[in-house]
């Protein structure tokens, strides 16, 4: 899930790009369980970042990436989108948003000679609203691009991840979000190839006007 701002060059590039970067980094850890889950997404991450970065100088985005494997939820998150999991009908969050007045947030700004500035919100110099993003290069060193990497292991009671920016999550809460998608996944088999039109249409219902509808995404497991 890529959410971009300044202008979507940065998020249309990762979404054509990413997915490589991170087969390639697989791939050179030797793939299957010998995969060092939290390396290759940092050097994922770090690549995408140093591709953007010397094309767009003021565009960036956020990234939350979801790698399910058989054994485990790898999800890692760069900006203030969310990834979600529901488990037997309870909201998991596998990330956690990077907001600017995070105690975590805010101390490596101060440090580096930044300010969050509170303009409509906390944002790093008064700009942007997140500390972490990929691109956004006339803001570093104060906005950086090293993901959150979580490793949820799998069970058979889940439902679905949903992964979502904040166009939802600040109206919608993940208690919501997945009673919407699980009341989508109960529908009749024949129909529940359109669950997730479904979704996206009730999502927007809820949180209108503001979700633009390519920037939900649903898994189900089931």
């Amino acid at each position: 899930m890529f959410d971009g701002h300044g202008c979507s060059h940065v998020a249309m590039k990762c979404r054509d790009r990413f997915h490589e970067i991170v087969k390639e980094e697989i791939e050179a850890c030797g793939g299957g369980k010998t995969v060092d889950w939290k390396l290759t997404m940092e050097r994922s991450f770090e690549r995408m970042d140093m591709g953007s970065s010397r094309i767009y100088d003021a565009v960036g985005s956020t990234a939350v990436v979801a790698i399910v494997t058989p054994e485990n939820i790898v999800v890692a998150n760069c900006g203030d989108s969310r990834a979600v999991l529901c488990r037997d009908g309870v909201a998991q969050p596998l990330s956690d948003d990077h907001k600017p007045d995070r105690p975590d947030g805010t101390a490596p700004i101060e440090e580096a000679g930044g300010r969050v500035i509170y303009w409509d919100g906390p944002r790093v110099l008064g700009v942007l609203a997140m500390s972490r993003a990929i691109g956004d290069n006339y803001l570093k060193p104060f906005v950086i691009p090293e993901p959150e990497v979580t490793i949820t292991e799998r069970t058979s009671e889940d439902e679905c991840l949903i992964l979502g920016s904040d166009g939802l999550w600040d109206v919608v809460t993940n208690e919501t979000a997945c009673g919407v998608a699980r009341m989508c996944l109960r529908a009749q088999k024949p129909a529940r190839h359109q669950c997730h039109r479904l979704m996206m249409r009730l999502f927007v219902a809820v949180a209108k006007p503001r979700v633009p509808t390519r920037r939900v995404g649903m898994l189900p497991f089931c």
